[in-house]
């Protein structure tokens, strides 16, 4: 039973390593065994098909960056701390998993729905507590009345370009990628006075 769970997690593991870096049309069920070091027919035999696969990885992979957010959206926090602990965290996502946002990017233009199924927790981000702390910040003229789809698109925008382009900025900057995140962390820093300042009144 051991050995059933061990070349299962190591076929996922394989699975959303290749993933993250070719994408569900650039990957094969052999580059995927081939990483797990199993042959095809073992990998076959516990999930069936390569879409099978990428969609149990896909869903893993956006239940653990979407969770992340609802949980910080749930703290007792002040809205510049939740604001903060946001960007913090989507920098911590990307760095850890720098081809993430473009896996996530790519799936949702191939196929939308699948994303949405596969991150119901995504729907319930954006109406919540954070959006009734706008409210009533707007209300008490604290904030900018901007919609909170707005916020979080700044967040979005803001943070993925950076990973994204990760490789070509290093290569123009003829930067290490040690140097690379150092500025990468200033300029979290940055993202985050830029979008709190213009935020609250």
């Amino acid at each position: 039973m051991k050995e059933t769970a061990t070349a299962e997690e190591r076929i996922k593991d394989a699975a959303q390593k290749v993933f993250l870096e070719k994408g569900f049309d650039g990957t094969t069920t052999r580059d995927i065994a081939k990483e797990a070091g199993v042959n095809s027919a073992l990998m076959n035999y516990y999930f069936r098909s390569k879409e099978k696969l990428f969609c149990s990885v896909f869903s893993d992979m956006c239940q653990l960056f979407f969770q992340g957010m609802q949980d910080i959206l749930t703290k007792p926090l002040e809205l510049k701390e939740k604001i903060a602990e946001i960007i913090d965290h989507d920098f911590k996502m990307f760095k850890n998993h720098p081809d993430l946002s473009l896996f996530i990017l790519n799936e949702i233009h191939r196929n939308p729905e699948r994303v949405m199924e596969a991150i119901p927790i995504a729907k319930h981000i954006v109406h919540g507590i954070f959006e009734e702390q706008l409210r009533d910040a707007i209300t008490h003229k604290q904030v900018r009345n901007v919609d909170v789809k707005s916020i979080f698109l700044m967040i979005i925008a803001n943070t993925q370009f950076i990973f994204q382009c990760k490789a070509m900025h290093m290569h123009m900057w003829q930067v290490s990628e040690e140097e690379y995140y150092e500025f990468a962390e200033k300029h979290k820093k940055l993202i985050c006075d830029m979008i709190i300042s213009y935020l609250f009144i």
